[in-house]
C-alpha cells in the first residue's frame, strides 16, 4: 500500500508542560499535529458524533500525531490544540458576529493567558489555597479532560434522579478539591463542599483557579464602533470547523 505524507506542525502547551507526570510525552511542553484531511472532514459530519457531543474531541484525538492519553489534557491545553487544529484545517480567518456586526478575528493572534510558573511544582498538578473567610487549607488540581467527562457524567445522573436540581458549581469543587486540612479521604472531602464550603471561600477559590490556570485567551476586541470592553468569549461553533457551513 502507498504511504503518503502529511504535513505535521508543533503546537506549543499553554502549560508548558510542567503539570504533568514526568513519564508523559506532555512533559514536552509541545504535541506533534498532522494537518486536517477529507477523513477528518467526515469525522465532523458524523452523525453519532454530534448528537453525543464528542465531535470536537474525536476530531482532535484524530489530529494528534504524538502518542498522549487524550483524557490527560489539561483543559487549558486542550484549547490551544483546538484553536491550532482550526488554523491546520481553514486557515486563520475565524468570522464571528456580535450584536449583528461582523468581526474578522486572526485566530493566530490569540495568546496566552499571562500566569505565575513561579507557583508550579515540575510534574505535580497541585496547589494550595488557605480560604479567607474560614481558614480551612485546601489543596485543589487543575481539571483535565478526563475529570470533565466524570464531572458531566455525574451531573447528567444526579439529574435524572432530580431533573430540577443544580449541582454544576458543587460537582466541579469535589473534582477540583484534593485534600482539606491534609485530609485525603474522598468521602470528607464531598461531605465538606455539601455543608461547610461558604459561599465566598467558594468564589475565592475559584477565582484563584482561574488565575493560576494556563490557557489561551479566548476573547476578541469587536468591530462594533460603541463596543467598550476588555473583549468578548470567542464563540466555538459548528461552523468553527466548518466555516463554510450553508454556502
Amino acid at each position: 500500500m502507498a504511504e503518503f505524507k502529511i504535513p505535521t506542525e508543533q503546537v506549543t502547551l499553554p502549560s508548558k508542560g510542567l503539570l504533568y507526570p514526568k513519564e508523559s510525552p506532555l512533559t514536552k511542553g509541545e504535541i506533534e499535529m498532522k494537518y486536517m484531511t477529507a477523513k477528518e472532514e467526515d469525522i465532523l459530519t458524523n452523525a453519532n458524533y454530534l448528537r453525543n457531543g464528542t465531535v470536537i474531541d474525536k476530531l482532535l484525538q484524530a489530529l494528534i500525531v504524538t502518542p498522549i492519553d487524550y483524557s490527560d489534557l489539561l483543559i487549558g491545553d486542550k484549547n490551544a490544540i483546538l484553536i491550532a487544529a482550526r488554523i491546520l484545517g481553514y486557515g486563520k480567518d475565524y468570522s464571528v458576529t456580535y450584536n449583528g456586526v461582523e468581526t474578522v478575528v486572526d485566530l493566530t493572534q490569540l495568546s496566552e493567558k499571562i500566569v505565575d510558573e513561579s507557583l508550579f511544582k515540575s510534574g505535580v498538578n497541585e496547589f494550595s489555597f488557605t480560604l479567607p473567610k474560614s481558614q480551612n487549607v485546601v489543596t485543589f488540581k487543575l481539571l483535565t479532560h478526563g475529570d470533565e467527562q466524570k464531572i458531566d457524567a455525574e451531573i447528567k445522573g444526579l439529574q435524572k434522579v432530580n431533573p430540577n436540581s443544580s449541582t454544576d458549581l458543587t460537582t466541579r469543587m469535589k473534582y477540583i478539591i484534593t485534600s482539606v486540612n491534609g485530609d485525603r479521604d474522598q468521602k470528607n472531602i464531598r461531605d465538606f463542599v455539601d455543608t461547610a464550603l461558604l459561599a465566598p471561600d467558594a468564589r475565592s477559590l475559584r477565582q484563584y483557579y482561574n488565575q493560576i490556570s494556563p490557557d489561551i485567551n479566548m476573547k476578541y476586541i469587536p468591530s462594533n464602533e460603541d463596543y467598550v470592553g476588555e473583549g468578548v468569549d470567542l464563540p466555538i461553533s459548528f461552523n468553527f470547523f466548518w466555516p463554510d457551513a450553508g454556502v
